[in-house]
């Protein structure tokens, strides 16, 4: 784990790309060089017992390229805030989260999670964490009474602890307001959670409107080039374990008993991975400029097609969220759905597209295809978080926008 550290500029007062660009990475104080070394490396030579130079003894408890990573991401997601957030990296998603709800819950707690949550989040909750006694309710987050109405007190069993959110969703694209969901989570005690993979935070800002931990799967637009799986952690300055919880570390603040965690169960990212994810970082502004001016073009096309029954894009004003995103990002993103009127349809439409690669995964600069129902989401099949069956996900690329829009036209034909 980094926090940014008192001897390098106030990167959070620059602007986004500066931040990407600088934040962590000084250039190499032995050679120059401009862009951060590989320390592939797992252990540290001590100036003495306890003499620990720079702080790194064994690379599972910290290592120089992830510090670079941990700190680029603690000062893209802080931009707005005023203040420092702490940074963690992880060898996947998953990793990420894991290792954040075993930080904040204890068995009987309760967490309020999305309705169309991401199949993965829901398995992690349901599946993994269910049997360890923590329960969940899933709810539409778009409905502010409703998660109110969700909130658990501890009269009537686990208290609420965590309002997780995902916004956009995957793959349903839903809209959440951070600050009001933020509003009701803290009047709870609980803690505002958000994803924010799908928006990056070049699109969004969550820490800034009131989110105590963002998290991202890296793996997507941050790597941005398919090549790296990771996942991160940023913890909000100043946020508090919820429920009068303490660190096994000693202490009551989220980021320590992150650190403590990542550190004691050890899914960290990776020296190579880090690199790879940090040089991804660097070029995120140029690349989503790119991926939703493209996703506007498809969702557009897709929306005067004859085969297409419904596109769930918020850049769309037909968009339910369109307004609140507008508001809430400083852009729609990538990430386009559409329904094809049946399931059958909807595997001719993946099966036949040449440009759109099928396959999982997402935010590459290679725009892919896949059916949710079959393939990312098929976790959550038979729950409430089931998606539609004639339902495709598109992550739109960087390719020629004229290339992905023939591509789809005859995909669709």
């Amino acid at each position: 784990m980094s926090t940014p550290s008192s001897e390098h500029p106030d990167w959070t007062a620059t602007g986004f790309s500066t931040r990407a660009i600088h934040a962590g990475q000084d250039p190499d104080p032995t050679t120059g060089a401009v862009v951060p070394p590989i320390h592939q490396v797992s252990t540290y030579k001590q100036d003495g017992v306890g003499g620990l130079r720079g702080g790194y003894e064994y690379s599972r408890s910290a290592n120089p390229t992830r510090t670079a990573l941990e700190e680029a991401l603690a000062a893209a997601e802080s931009g707005g805030t005023g203040t420092s957030a702490s940074g963690f990296a992880f060898a996947s998603g998953l990793a990420a989260e894991d290792t954040l709800l075993r930080a904040v819950l204890r068995p009987g707690d309760h967490v309020i999670v999305p309705d169309d949550a991401y199949g993965g989040t829901y398995r992690l909750v349901a599946r993994v964490f269910g049997p360890w006694g923590v329960e969940h309710t899933p709810v539409d987050l778009t409905d502010l009474d409703a998660v109110r109405a969700a909130v658990r007190t501890g009269d009537d069993g686990g208290a609420t602890r965590v309002v997780w959110v995902e916004t956009p969703t995957n793959p349903l694209l839903g809209i959440s307001d951070i600050a009001a969901l933020a509003g009701v989570a803290h009047e709870a005690g609980a803690l505002l959670v958000v994803d924010n993979t799908f928006a990056t935070p070049y699109l969004q800002q969550p820490l800034a409107l009131g989110a105590d931990v963002v998290v991202h799967s890296t793996t997507k637009y941050i790597g941005g080039h398919s090549d790296v799986v990771g996942g991160a952690l940023v913890v909000a300055a100043g946020a508090r374990l919820p429920g009068g919880l303490e660190s096994p570390a000693g202490g009551t603040d989220v980021a320590g008993a992150v650190g403590f965690h990542q550190n004691s169960s050890g899914a960290v990212a990776g020296p190579f991975d880090a690199w790879l994810t940090l040089r991804g970082l660097k070029t995120l502004a140029v690349r989503m400029d790119r991926h939703q001016a493209n996703a506007a073009i498809v969702a557009d096309f897709l929306a005067s097609h004859p085969a297409v029954t419904e596109v769930v894009y918020p850049g769309l004003a037909s968009h339910p969220g369109h307004s609140l995103a507008a508001r809430q990002m400083s852009g729609f993103g990538g990430m386009v759905s559409f329904r094809a009127g049946s399931e059958a349809k909807a595997l001719d439409v993946c099966a036949r597209t040449r440009v759109f690669t099928l396959a999982e995964s997402l935010g590459g600069v290679e725009s892919l295809v896949e059916h949710p129902g079959r393939m990312t989401h098929g976790s959550v099949a038979g729950t409430a978080l089931e998606v539609p069956d004639d339902l495709v996900r598109l992550s739109v690329g960087i390719e020629d926008a004229e290339d992905l829009v023939a591509d789809l036209a005859q995909a669709l034909a």
